[in-house]
């Protein structure tokens, strides 16, 4: 135990109470007690987000964490062996980015290691530097410097959870790009190669210009851009075709125009040809039931590509391939085959090497020249495809890409999937919504390689045959004991680095996989899948994962997907989604709106339990208004963490007596509505509705403060005989511990703090409270209630008479009902003392009031 302080403060808590944590190993994962659970449900497993450790973290990740680690204290409390581990999500685009923007370097993986290398800057973001005034330097040295970069941020943020009170095992910690991760993803993508789930084709595939890499359909997002309809003239036998569109510059590469099957204006033309203006192309005009009748003029050109329809056309409707858009967002040089007119391969050459912005502007001019631009462009303004993290529209290549069955073609495994999610326990409810309309809005399946450097290596190569040539049907796998490999260093077995590149020998695949394609398998990493199977059996499935609501199709997803594909069960029992943080507007807070709130100074401001109180307050799946300038929320936590110090140290100021009994009735109406909080707020954790389980503890301790302290302070001190004094003490005492242990889970530090004032030991590993310890004698009336409206009742008579609370009342009238008068004179002693009264009558009435109050004299 710990000296009471002469003046209790929470500034500093978060120090010392951290460091003694630590010490102590008090959130420590029990391994021993787990493997020889003789119940699974004696574990309670939590699979934690790995925040991405690329920048700094912001106010919603302390809202959804703090989530997190209520949950795991509250079960830790009930005597639960609890998983809770952390991990660092450090692969991928965000952390190349900003390597990119820190140390000003690009990556090329033509150049060879320079060791000792020193980037040419380091710090801040650097983010108006050109990539023509970056550095390129060999792949190696880039992932050298994320590498270092992301192992300093992780540094960062582990300081900050810790200073958040996150009562995570830090022994338990991850990388996604760490050796064991590695292995992990390898691994289960190898088998997923087995079983026939992961494959490589031709496809069109969405393309980030910027970062020359392809993009999956969950990294999609739509934003709205200016644009504008162009009226063309195509060329029919029996006269022009007027087709209206938002991309003029890709009028090289249709390859038909379609109609709606039952638009009667263009029956006729089904099964003839059209001529593309300027190109001169004959294009076939087809039907399909996506041609829309009422956008533009009713018929489309189909193109290679211009957007997801676009493909969806060439694949039904078994079109022709026509690019003309390269991997840099290009024109290509070369025309397409089917321009076979020097008037159209010259209107070619003007646009060939452009960016699609010339190459639209100079068909405009060329189109206008003609005559076939009928009327002025209409500006509009609709919704075009961005990568979630890029600058730039994406356009849509074809490209050799590595894929991983997830529903989107095969009805089968949808089913599956849905029926799945259906089997999640969702709090809240409606978020299994969410995850519903993903699973149906599947348009493919999941493209896992990218283009980039910093990530896990996808472990295949590719055979050469004697003519020197790639063979990728010919793919080279290696053995699970060789992993990780990394293909474009290693040589698989068989074979040695000579045979490099060379006839007869292999090349490495270069891309990495997606980041999702390691996330998705969390729960494996974490709980030692493949290293510690005996581990892994007895955490998994896990109990919870909690989350954001905005990666449900995403990582909650994924994860499923890679679940039911490696061991035919969901990866998890329940799912906890956050909602969002807003900003006084009502705006979701994010980097692209720069409405961010980094939540460093808010913690030194405030203290960690004020914040965790106001993350605590909100529901699951409900969005929070933050105000950075007005934090009301935080202000209440932070008075409520002040008054549990004040109010314990108040208590624990009273002699007590061992042993004694508690024998007055006030005592005993105020422990038996202490109960009913703690049936109230178990259940209320038990359904992961942390909020509603704080807002009952809360309600109740005001009460105990403000009434109950105030009623009872007289006998405690010793007003009444001895046997009153000790229930009155005993009462305090009994009602602070359990106070103390339901606010434990929130506000983990001026708990700590209190607890260890008059116990030994933690308060995270004491025994979370239950209805029996606080059983009492009696059903009756509630004392409490009605001793505490009267209470108000007698305060406002000598607040109405302007005196001081300290007057002495001479005599005074209390009224009720029979029922609540009985309850008072079992209160009369307590009221007497705490109001100064010297005589009390009472009357009949229908509500509970003082009157009639004769005021005497303040000595």
């Amino acid at each position: 135990m710990t000296a009471i302080p002469d003046k209790p403060a929470l500034e500093g808590l978060e120090t010392k109470w951290g460091e003694s944590w630590q010490s102590a190993g008090t959130y420590a994962f029990d391994r021993t007690a787990a493997l020889e659970a003789s119940d699974r449900s004696a574990i309670y497993s939590i699979d934690t987000p790995p925040p991405t450790a690329s920048g700094s973290l912001h106010i919603g990740h302390v809202f959804s964490y703090t989530h997190t680690d209520v949950i795991a204290r509250y079960q830790r409390m009930t005597g639960k062996t609890v998983f809770y581990p952390i991990g660092w999500d450090d692969n991928g685009l965000p952390t190349e980015r900003r390597v990119q923007n820190y140390y000003g370097v690009r990556c090329d993986p033509s150049l060879p290691y320079t060791p000792d290398f020193t980037p040419p800057y380091e710090g801040g973001d650097n983010k108006s530097s050109k990539a023509a005034d970056q550095v390129p330097v060999s792949r190696r040295n880039f992932i050298e410097l994320c590498e270092r970069l992301t192992e300093e941020d992780e540094k960062q943020f582990e300081a900050l959870w810790r200073k958040l009170g996150l009562s995570v095992d830090w022994a338990q910690t991850y990388r996604t790009i760490g050796p064991e991760s590695i292995r992990a993803s390898q691994l289960a993508f190898l088998k997923n190669v087995e079983r026939g789930e992961a494959y490589q084709d031709w496809a069109p595939t969405l393309w980030d210009v910027t970062f020359r890499s392809a993009v999956a359909q969950a990294e999609l997002e739509d934003r709205d851009q200016p644009g504008a309809y162009h009226r063309l003239a195509f060329h029919g036998p029996d006269g022009d075709v007027f087709i209206e569109t938002t991309r003029p510059e890709l009028l090289a590469a249709c390859v038909a125009v379609v109609a709606h099957p039952d638009d009667e204006r263009f029956k006729p033309l089904f099964g003839t040809t059209v001529r593309t203006p300027i190109f001169g192309v004959e294009v076939p005009v087809v039907a399909h039931h996506l041609a829309q009748p009422d956008k533009g003029s009713g018929i489309a050109m189909v193109c290679t590509f211009g957007d997801i329809t676009d493909v969806t056309w060439w694949r039904e409707l078994q079109l022709p391939t026509r690019a003309i858009i390269g991997f840099d967002g290009r024109i290509l040089p070369d025309a397409p085959e089917a321009i076979t007119t020097d008037a159209g391969r010259e209107a070619y050459a003007k646009i060939a090497g452009a960016t699609v912005f010339t190459a639209k502007k100079t068909l405009v001019e060329l189109l206008t020249e003609s005559g076939e631009l009928i009327g002025d462009p209409k500006p509009i303004q609709h919704p075009v495809k961005f990568f979630e993290k890029g600058d730039r529209p994406l356009e849509i290549v074809s490209t050799r890409q590595w894929y991983v069955k997830n529903g989107g073609k095969d009805g089968g495994l949808r089913a599956r999937l849905l029926e799945a999610g259906k089997g999640l326990d969702w709090n809240p409810d409606f978020m299994r919504v969410r995850y519903e309309n993903w699973v149906n809005g599947l348009a493919g399946d999941w493209l896992i390689s990218r283009q980039r450097f910093f990530g896990v290596p996808l472990p295949v190569w590719y055979r050469v045959d004697e003519n020197g040539e790639t063979q990728f049907d010919q793919v080279v796998l290696p053995e699970a004991s060789a992993l990780p490999v990394d293909p474009s260093s290693d040589a698989p077995a068989g074979f040695d680095e000579s045979q490099r590149g060379q006839a007869g020998g292999f090349v490495g695949e270069v891309d990495i996989m997606d980041t999702w394609m390691t996330s998705s398998l969390t729960p494996q990493i974490a709980a030692g899948w493949d290293r510690d199977p005996e581990l892994f059996e007895a955490l998994f499935p896990f109990d919870l994962r909690p989350q954001g609501q905005d990666i449900i199709r995403t990582w909650l997803f994924s994860t499923l997907l890679r679940s039911i594909q490696q061991h035919d069960t969901l990866p998890w029992h329940h799912a906890a989604i956050s909602g969002f943080i807003v900003d006084p507007d009502r705006k979701k807070m994010s980097k692209s709106k720069g409405n961010v709130v980094t939540p460093a100074a808010i913690l030194d401001q405030h203290g960690s339990d004020a914040t965790r109180y106001w993350a605590a307050s909100s529901r699951l799946g409900a969005d929070a208004a933050f105000d950075v300038n007005n934090p009301t929320q935080i202000k209440i936590g932070r008075r409520l963490a002040i008054k549990v110090l004040n109010a314990a140290k108040f208590v624990l100021g009273f002699e007590a007596t061992p042993g004694a009994e508690i024998t007055a009735e006030v005592d005993r109406s105020m422990l038996r509505g202490l109960a009913k909080v703690v049936a109230d707020a178990t259940a209320a954790f038990d359904s992961y509705d942390h909020a509603r389980a704080l807002e009952t503890s809360e309600s109740f301790f005001w009460t105990f403060c403000d009434d109950y302290l105030e009623l009872v302070k007289e006998r405690a001190h010793g007003a009444g005989d001895a046997a009153g004094q000790a229930s009155a003490v005993a009462a305090l005492r009994l009602a602070l511990s359990v106070l103390i242990r339901l606010f434990a889970p929130v506000i983990p530090f001026a708990t700590e703090e209190t607890w260890s004032w008059f116990n030994e030991g933690s308060v995270h590993t004491a025994t979370w409270p239950t209805t029996a310890e606080l059983a009492v004698a009696g059903e009756g009336p509630s004392v409490l209630a009605a001793a505490s409206a009267a209470l108000v009742g007698i305060r406002r008579a000598k607040t109405d008479a302007k005196v001081s609370q300290k007057t002495p009342i001479v005599s005074i009238t209390l009224t009720g009902t029979e029922e609540q008068l009985a309850a008072l004179r079992l209160a009369e002693d307590d009221l007497k003392a705490v109001g100064r009264i010297s005589a009390v009558t009472y009357a009949v009435a229908d509500d509970i009031s003082a009157r009639d109050a004769e005021l005497g004299d303040l000595a």
